[in-house]
């Protein structure tokens, strides 16, 4: 057989040129019909050696008879034998056998050792055995452990004792940028002179010296990579047989995916703890910027709707057309926050073909590479000039636009932009920037409708309160009222000044329990009550005990229950009554501090005035307190938020405001500034008002006082006197007004009453004339009739007099008219 027999063969699939291999053919019963040159040069056979020969002869004499069987039972079958040679030497041979034609009847399997009958349809007919020699095994083990050393996915090095790499696999020369032989000789600290390196030497130094394995994990982006890997690193002794360490084998495993997804985890942590600490929509928008600078970011900016802050409802869904956002926050990893163009509280008109108003209008997130991207200047830098500028300046290459959305409704937009770090946002980073961006949107919807609640609570408060107060002869005052900066919104602390008759004047503090609208509108009510009684010119223990009984009552009913019923955990007050004449003041007390008094002298002390029971208890009585202040006395009037705070008790709170009082100011309104800055904390707990009133006194030549015996007589005196008082005073013209009031009041009171007749004119802004008696029967004025020849007196009196009334004295009563003047 030559080489001509074997090359008309047609190799199977797979086979190439079998003519040039160690091939040969066998018939049906397995005889070699054909022999390839290459056969004989692999086994030393030539062809006509191993003519008829079977194929079992050509194995080894301890392989299995089965094996040859196996060779010829089917088709395409692989099977690792060793053979013997020509001279008798073995070899390891993989045989592929592929039939070639179909066999021509049965037969038996026959050679040595072997008799097996064969069904032709089962062996079928002559078949191509191709051999090819398998390398020897301590080769091929030495093989796979330089195939294993250099394909695993991992950094794998050898090091000798002095941490010299005698070794290192692919992946380390990949990792490194360094060809593998040129690693060899070196140490990690000579590749890596840094912290790590000398973390991780120092891990290899102990594993050497000790023998125990080591494991250190290392976070470290090398000198040619875009970012930060996080590396788990195993050191283990390679040791002899002796158990002396002869180097090292470090195992290098990248775990960044999993650093990736803690450090995503612990950022989404760290927003929910930080972000809505407060709810103050400034603080939480900052608190947003600052959590993804610098750990997802390098600069960002957040932007709110700017209707949002002129009390509108943010709508539901997305946001349409052209959109005037107010810059909230804006923090970069630069010191001084260069790339912002807008400040904080600024606002710009984004047109709707820009990135951010077509973010707000889809409602959707976006990724936007800047690098080559012309039209990025005019769809980002809206109508503030220079931002393309400094974009292009800074070098931003990629940025993201997140909507930030809250109960359905879209309140602005977040914009984040790298320069410094060199990757460029992916999905993952978007991913992240929502979730953060999510948890932050419902913290600003909250601090907004805290600020529109605030807003509200502290517009009605403004409105309930006096805004100034009419220039009084009695005394000079200031008030002054801080709401709390907390979550609990506006109290219901309160002042007022209420002028009386005569020149009097009274000073009145209140506090009711709670805080929101409900107790801004509660305090509004109280007010309201307050300045209603006054006018009834009632004793100042009589109006609390009137005012007691109208919020245990129907004004209780009219606050809620519930819902807006403040006053079913109480109120407060004080209520004060100064006369400038006679230096008198009254004071009664509903639970409220005692008020501080500064003579003039500079000592200060805290008025003994009965404490009595908070508004709306009812039952108890009320005591009053009487005092002849001092020409030039200060007198405090104010809440418990002035004095308490949560570092500091009544006791203590008392003590500092008395050594401040005993400090004098320029002005009241020195002090009152004062006292808040020295008492109040950065941040109060609770709200704090604070009346502070300079006592005068009218001087003696702007009063005149007679006294007259209740006889016809005394109402002519009266007016004489009267009028030549007037003539003094130069008010002429006052005199036929004054005359017909001083006639009537006089001629009523010797009438109705007993006892003397007293008459007192007082000139100030206007003038007063009063008329006091023994009886405590009131008049009123009613409708005469054309012939009755009485009840026109007072109709006269209220007819020339800008007001007219009546209260109560220790004599009796006093009848007084108020009738407009000019200074003189």
């Amino acid at each position: 057989m030559d080489q001509r027999d074997v090359a008309g063969v047609v190799a199977p699939a797979g086979v190439e040129r079998a003519e040039f291999s160690a091939a040969f053919t066998v018939d049906a019963c397995g005889h070699v019909i054909r022999w390839s040159p290459g056969a004989q040069s692999l086994l030393g056979y030539r062809a006509e050696d191993v003519a008829g020969l079977h194929v079992a002869e050509l194995l080894d004499p301890s392989t299995p008879p089965y094996i040859a069987a196996l060779l010829l039972s089917g088709s395409d079958t692989v099977q690792n034998v060793v053979m013997r040679r020509r001279d008798y030497s073995k070899v390891a041979i993989e045989l592929l056998v592929h039939a070639l034609g179909s066999g021509t009847g049965g037969g038996t399997l026959t050679g040595r050792g072997i008799d097996t009958p064969i069904d032709a349809g089962t062996v079928g007919g002559t078949r191509l055995v191709v051999a090819t020699e398998l390398p020897n095994q301590r080769d091929l083990d030495s093989a796979l452990l330089g195939w294993a050393f250099d394909q695993v996915p991992f950094v794998a090095a050898i090091t000798d004792r002095d941490l010299r790499y005698v070794h290192a696999n692919k992946a380390g020369s990949r990792i490194w940028g360094i060809p593998a032989n040129a690693l060899l000789g070196r140490r990690l600290l000579e590749l890596l002179p840094t912290d790590v390196g000398e973390a991780v030497s120092a891990d290899m130094r102990q594993a050497v010296d000790t023998g125990r394995p080591g494991v250190i994990r290392v976070t470290n982006k090398l000198p040619h990579e875009a970012r930060r890997h996080e590396w788990i690193i195993h050191n283990t002794p390679i040791k002899d047989g002796s158990g002396r360490v002869r180097g090292l084998y470090t195992l290098g495993i990248d775990n960044t995916g999993e650093y990736e997804a803690r450090r995503r985890l612990a950022l989404v942590s760290e927003a929910s703890g930080v972000i809505g600490s407060t709810l103050d929509i400034e603080r939480t928008t900052e608190e947003l910027a600052q959590v993804l600078v610098p750990a997802l970011t390098d600069f960002v900016t957040i932007d709110l709707l700017d209707s949002l802050f002129e009390g509108q409802e943010p709508r539901p869904g997305a946001a349409d057309g052209s959109a005037t956002l107010r810059r909230m926050a804006a923090v970069s990893i630069v010191p001084g926050c260069p790339e912002t163009v807008l400040q904080p509280g600024e606002t710009d008109v984004y047109a709707d073909y820009s990135h951010v108003a077509q973010t707000l209008a889809s409602g959707t997130s976006r990724i936007v590479g800047l690098q080559g991207d012309h039209t990025y200047a005019q769809r980002w830098a809206g109508s503030v000039p220079g931002r393309s500028r400094v974009a292009k300046a800074f070098g931003f290459h990629s940025s993201i636009l997140v909507p930030i959305k809250a109960r359905g409704a879209t309140l602005g937009v977040a914009t984040l932009h790298r320069h410094q770090t060199p990757e460029d946002f992916d999905a993952d980073d978007l991913l992240l920037a929502e979730e953060i961006t999510g948890r932050a949107g419902v913290c600003m919807d909250n601090a907004l409708r805290y600020m529109w609640q605030r807003s509200t609570a502290l517009t009605l408060q403004h409105n309930l309160l006096p805004q100034d107060f009419p220039r009084q002869a009695a005394i000079e005052v200031v008030g002054r009222y801080l709401p709390a900066d907390t979550r609990a919104g506006v109290g219901g602390d309160w002042f007022d000044v209420i002028p009386l008759s005569g020149t009097r004047v009274a000073l009145t503090v209140g506090d009711v329990v709670g805080h929101g609208i409900h107790a801004s509108a509660t305090m509004g009510r109280l007010r309201t009550a307050v300045r209603t009684l006054a006018d009834l010119e009632l004793s100042p223990d009589e109006l609390l005990t009137r005012l007691d009984d109208i919020i245990a009552g129907p004004f209780a009913a009219g606050a809620g229950a519930g819902e807006g019923g403040d006053l079913d955990t109480g109120a407060t007050c004080i209520y004060a009554v100064y006369d400038p004449v006679s230096r008198d003041c009254t004071i009664a007390s509903a639970g409220h501090p005692p008020p501080a008094l500064v003579r003039p002298d500079g000592t200060v002390e805290f008025l003994n005035v009965p404490p009595g029971p908070p508004l709306g208890l009812g039952g108890l009585p009320f005591e009053k307190f009487e005092s002849r202040l001092p020409e030039g006395s200060l007198l405090a009037l104010y809440t418990d938020g002035l004095i308490e705070s949560r570092t500091r008790d009544v006791d203590q709170g008392c003590t500092a405001l008395r050594a401040l009082l005993a400090r004098p100011e320029n002005s009241l309104e020195a002090m009152c500034q004062k006292l808040f800055r020295e008492l109040l904390p950065s941040t109060p707990t609770d709200d704090a008002a604070l009346l502070l009133a300079r006592t005068h006194v009218l001087h003696p030549d702007h009063v005149a006082t007679w006294e007259f015996p209740a006889v016809p007589e005394a109402v002519a005196k009266a007016r004489e006197l009267a009028s030549r008082q007037l003539a003094q005073w130069g008010l002429e013209d006052a005199a036929f007004a004054t005359e017909v009031i001083v006639s009537e009041l006089v001629t009523n009171a010797m009438k109705h009453a007993e006892g003397p007749i007293q008459l007192r004119l007082i000139r100030e802004d206007s003038l007063i004339c009063e008329v006091g008696d023994a009886s405590n029967t009131y008049p009123h004025m009613r409708r005469a009739r054309t012939f009755d020849e009485g009840g026109r007196g007072l109709l006269l009196v209220a007819q020339l007099s800008r007001r007219w009334g009546t209260r109560s004295s220790e004599r009796g009563k006093i009848i007084w008219a108020d009738q407009p003047i000019g200074v003189h």
